[in-house]
């Protein structure tokens, strides 16, 4: 049985709680957090690093930019310590024994994760720290990816594009059809098809619309009705990026 802390009750350390508790030959023994949390019944607040119990495995799941501070307090040596960030390097960790460990997921507390279907990239300096990452790993799904640091960073920028610029144009057509008494619901089933395509097509096979046609009445149409600058000038510079990489087909 492989011990595992958890460090952290954010979105991901709450997914992540809930995984390892469900998985076989992996027990969460304690998680540590700067606030106690609902979703996690085990969570104790930090009051004294000396209270950090010995473990196999320390999962840092904290914001980028706490996850050096975090290590610096653990108090033990020749432990394998992870962080589960899509962008911050490996080499933050100052251990001998260290790897990440990340999910990549768009995580919110509210909304279930089911694990089997989330790939997890996993990285670590030595090689046996490496395969009991994979065996961790593979006990929750079974899509797990050895990546590198630099290549975890590129695949964190284009989850950036893919998500949370997706998302945020979701947003806004959710403001547009709300601002003239349109039910965003009538729009969710188009959102559906163009996730789905893209299981069997290419991106550039899937792309359609007045961008891609080359429909410039159209175009037009849309930026006079637009009265919102910003989203006036976010239709114009995707307009232009579609109409860039048609060029290039």
């Amino acid at each position: 049985m492989i011990k595992i802390v958890l460090i952290g009750s954010g979105n991901v350390a709450t997914h992540l709680y809930k995984a390892f508790s469900s998985a076989s030959d992996v027990e969460i023994i304690q998680v540590f957090a700067r606030t106690q949390s609902s979703a996690i019944p085990l969570a104790v607040q930090i009051s004294n690093w000396k209270h950090l119990k010995e473990a196999d495995l320390y999962v840092i799941s904290v914001s980028d930019g706490a996850i050096a501070e975090v290590a610096s307090k653990i108090p033990f040596k020749n432990k394998l310590i992870v962080h589960t960030s899509g962008t911050t390097s490996i080499n933050v960790l100052p251990f001998e024994r260290k790897g990440v460990f990340y999910p990549l997921q768009t995580f919110s507390k509210e909304k279930q994760i089911d694990f089997s279907v989330v790939p997890i990239c996993i990285e670590t300096n030595q090689k046996e720290d490496e395969n009991t990452l994979q065996k961790i790993a593979s006990l929750l799904t079974p899509k797990v990816y050895l990546i590198s640091s630099e290549q975890r960073k590129a695949l964190h920028v284009a989850a950036v594009f893919v998500c949370n610029f997706t998302n945020h144009l979701y947003q806004i057509g959710a403001a547009i059809c709300d601002e003239n008494a349109i039910p965003f619901e009538i729009v969710k089933p188009l959102i559906t098809e163009t996730a789905d395509k893209i299981q069997n097509l290419a991106p550039k096979d899937a792309q359609t619309g007045p961008a891609f046609r080359g429909d410039e009445k159209t175009i037009q149409a849309h930026l006079e009705f637009l009265t919102n600058s910003e989203y006036k000038t976010l239709y114009q510079l995707m307009t232009q990026s579609i109409q860039h990489h048609v060029k290039k087909l």
